[in-house]
């Protein structure tokens, strides 16, 4: 059988690709397949106990058996052309987009007339991180998989607070020096649950969503260390093997 294998942020360094393919026998699960690679690019080692799967774009335990034409991502910890934004019947926006984001827009498209408080949160890049100068930013992302996973997120945030609608863009690609790479946008009639949401929302966002920042200076680059949500480290069936 046949299997389409992806690779992001570090782990594409490391193997020096963003896609396989691969034949396999019938029986091959993703951690016999996982183990293929770490056989053969001795630093994945290192990197294994914090690694999750998907399979054909959903977390996947390692034991699953796969089948022809399945589409396999591996995925380090988040650190976290346009897709089109999913469309929700409950007014909420999510997006993934590559040119700059538009806070105004968002927050005209999600505030209803019964709205009383409207917070948006701009995540913006900064020109350092610890004192080491940074030139800009890249992010990437497994974008077939984040967009749904962002409106799930939005979707379990709008019913844990008392909102109207919430909306989450995020930008891929270069980013410069105070450009927002993120905006969450929370509308409800108090401001409270708004702010609250916004804050889950962002938070959220940077633990569970599959997207990877490289940050550039002038004398080299790195892919920022991420950390996933403890939900689902918490739940040793979805880490790679030890």
């Amino acid at each position: 059988m046949r299997v389409n294998v992806l690779f992001f942020g570090i782990l594409k360094d490391i193997t020096g690709r963003a896609e396989d393919t691969v034949e396999l026998p019938a029986g091959t699960t993703v951690a016999d397949l996982f183990e293929s690679y770490f056989q053969r690019f001795e630093t994945l080692r290192d990197k294994r106990s914090s690694i999750l799967f998907a399979r054909n774009r959903e977390f996947a335990p390692p034991d699953t058996t796969l089948t022809d034409n399945d589409e396999v991502a591996f995925l380090p910890p988040v650190s976290g052309g346009s897709v089109p934004a999913l469309p929700e019947a409950e007014g909420h926006v999510f997006a993934i987009v590559r040119d700059a984001i538009d806070s105004r827009q968002l927050v005209k498209a999600l505030q209803r007339p019964e709205d009383g408080a409207v917070v948006v949160f701009d995540g913006v890049v900064r020109n350092n991180t610890k004192g080491r100068a940074t030139t800009h930013l890249e992010y990437e992302c497994y974008e077939q998989m984040a967009l749904p996973q962002m409106a799930r997120i939005g979707r379990e945030i709008a019913a844990q607070f008392a909102i109207g609608r919430i909306g989450m863009v995020h930008r891929l690609g270069r980013l410069e020096i105070g450009e927002a790479s993120v905006v969450v946008v929370a509308t409800a009639p108090h401001r409270k649950p708004a702010f609250d949401a916004a804050l889950e929302g962002i938070n959220r966002l940077k633990r569970e969503v599959p997207i990877w920042k490289k940050e550039f200076f002038a004398d080299g680059a790195v892919w920022v260390d991420g950390e996933w949500d403890e939900k689902l480290l918490a739940t040793s069936s979805l880490r790679a093997p030890l």
